[in-house]
């Protein structure tokens, strides 16, 4: 480990021992499966089964920060309740995205949730992906805090310039590239055929609507790990914690789908919370940084910064609440703010 690390060597094999990487990932390869089983037959998902299963995704990893913060200290369950609400925050605005995507696309409601779990596995392997390469710079690059930390104050000025543009709430299908490279190689049919993402037609094989929009929402899933993942690591540099808070934040995004579908376009100030978010975190991991380099340069404690972080989401929330409370149900509105 670099001399930059928040934890030694040791700790961080405490916390992420071969045992509890494994009964993690096989965890979380369980739940999923058992996600699948619960969408094998396409429905419309009711209310009562979408609170039954947002309760049980989100008393599970508070359960388990419990249990972190009994086994490894104050400290380690700190990081790791900071890191899960900022992932959980961040999960939030993907919601809005994928919500967008749904509409664009005309998926039935029947669908919806199939189309959120691909989403969800997609999003899965690809944070695993960037939480090993994240893990590989810290450890062999001293600069890659600064790196972390320009990703996200970069992804914080775009998220603001989005929001004061309004340019978020656009999605045109006809311009996304990974629709128009599948629509170049496959014919596309029509309507959607279940769950079947392609079929037979005039004796060639063609995609359906559904393959498509999976494919967009993967493609999203790209953008979303860029910045969630360097974000976490400025809460926490332990991979396993980082992998922990990522897919707990992941799983119950399909309940919460359902159950944030009408509250998701009242969250209007949303975007301006995650900026403030992303950029007090990208300074945290620039003077993080700099404290290796000038050790009289301030360090900003985790639990300060779980404090600055429910601040702006508790801010955000009730200024969006307020700017809303004359708009119609369901329609998210350009307000005077943006």
């Amino acid at each position: 480990m670099t001399e930059l690390s928040y934890l030694s060597a040791a700790d961080l094999s405490s916390v992420g021992t071969p045992t509890l990487w494994a009964v993690t990932i096989v965890g979380v390869l369980a739940l999923l499966v058992l996600d699948f089983l619960v969408t094998r037959r396409p429905h419309e998902v009711s209310m009562r089964e979408a609170i039954g299963w947002s309760a049980f995704y989100i008393a599970l990893p508070l359960a388990f920060g419990a249990w972190v913060w009994n086994r490894y200290g104050g400290e380690l369950g700190v990081q790791y309740l900071t890191g899960y609400l900022v992932e959980k925050s961040l999960s939030v605005d993907n919601l809005f995205v994928f919500m967008l995507l749904l509409a664009a696309f005309a998926v039935p409601a029947v669908l919806a949730q199939r189309v959120l779990l691909y989403g969800i596995a997609g999003a899965l392997v690809l944070r695993a992906v960037f939480i090993a390469l994240g893990a590989a710079a810290l450890e062999t690059l001293d600069f890659a805090f600064l790196l972390f930390a320009i990703i996200l104050i970069a992804t914080a000025v775009k998220l603001l310039r989005d929001a004061l543009t309004g340019h978020e709430q656009e999605v045109d299908i006809n311009r996304m590239r990974s629709v128009r490279l599948l629509r170049r190689f496959m014919p596309v049919t029509d309507e959607y055929q279940g769950t079947r993402m392609t079929v037979r037609q005039g004796g060639r094989r063609a995609l359906t609507p559904l393959a498509l929009v999976v494919v967009a929402v993967l493609a999203t899933d790209v953008v979303f790990a860029v910045d969630s993942v360097p974000a976490v690591y400025g809460i926490t540099e332990d991979p396993y914690l980082v992998f922990a808070t990522n897919a707990f934040a992941l799983l119950g995004l399909r309940a919460l789908y359902f159950v944030l579908h009408a509250a998701l376009s009242r969250l209007v100030h949303l975007s301006y919370g995650l900026a403030i978010i992303l950029a007090f975190i990208g300074v945290k991991l620039g003077l993080h940084w700099a404290h290796g380099i000038w050790k009289g340069v301030p360090e900003i404690p985790t639990l300060a910064s779980l404090g600055v972080i429910i601040g702006v989401l508790v801010v955000v929330t009730l200024t969006s609440l307020r700017a809303t409370r004359q708009s119609e149900p369901g329609q998210r509105e350009i307000v005077e703010q943006r």
